[in-house]
């Protein structure tokens, strides 16, 4: 038989090539990175949230012992705006608001663990899209202008309050955090719905 007409033998396999490495096993790693990443997310978060929940924030005014009575009429309130005492027996709907609210129907929101942000009628537009961006979504924020105001924008929780003069500043996210429904809040849980008011955005 010439050598021509031999078949060629396959060839062997090379000592130490690298194989295809199994679909499962990368779907497996990809698996409990993502997994490793979600835990390291949630530590960070509930630090996170411990943190802002503890530390102070600079500038808040606190104001304990607050009457808690329902009442009919105009209250006479210390703090404009207010931060708790007497009000209305039906609480305002949360939401984004255009116009001034009835005080006593705020307080009662604030009761109910809100945050009830007011500003200057006279804050420019883009500052109060900002305060709207901070409310949207926000099932216990509340936002509505307010005559007098002492500064451009007062954020308020039941007996806290924090001035602030300008709606960028960084504070005021903080503040929404730590009490919109924070350890202040009377009636934890309480809705912020179902009563007065039509918010223009919720």
């Amino acid at each position: 038989m010439s050598h021509s007409s031999r078949r060629p033998r396959p060839a062997k396999a090379v000592a130490g090539a690298a194989q295809p490495f199994p679909t499962t096993t990368v779907i497996l790693i990809i698996g409990i990175v993502a997994i490793l990443a979600i835990l390291a997310i949630a530590v960070f978060n509930t630090i996170q949230d411990r943190t802002i929940a503890t530390a102070p924030i600079e500038g808040v005014k606190i104001y304990p012992g607050l009457d808690r009575s329902h009442v009919d009429g105009v209250v006479a309130y210390e703090q404009t705006p207010p931060v708790g005492g007497p009000h209305n027996a039906v609480w305002q709907n949360c939401g984004v608001y255009d116009q001034p609210i009835i005080k006593e129907h705020g307080v009662h929101s604030l009761e109910h663990g809100a945050v009830w942000i007011t500003y200057r009628s006279d804050l420019p537009a883009d500052q109060v899209e900002i305060l709207r961006s901070q409310v949207r979504g926000n099932a216990y924020a509340l936002l509505s202008p307010y005559p007098d105001l002492p500064s451009a924008v007062v954020a308020s929780a039941w007996g806290v309050q924090l001035t602030l003069d300008s709606a960028g500043d960084p504070r005021l996210n903080t503040f929404l955090r730590k009490y919109m429904q924070g350890p202040q809040t009377p009636e934890l849980g309480a809705t912020c719905a179902q009563g007065t008011g039509a918010p223009i955005q919720r």
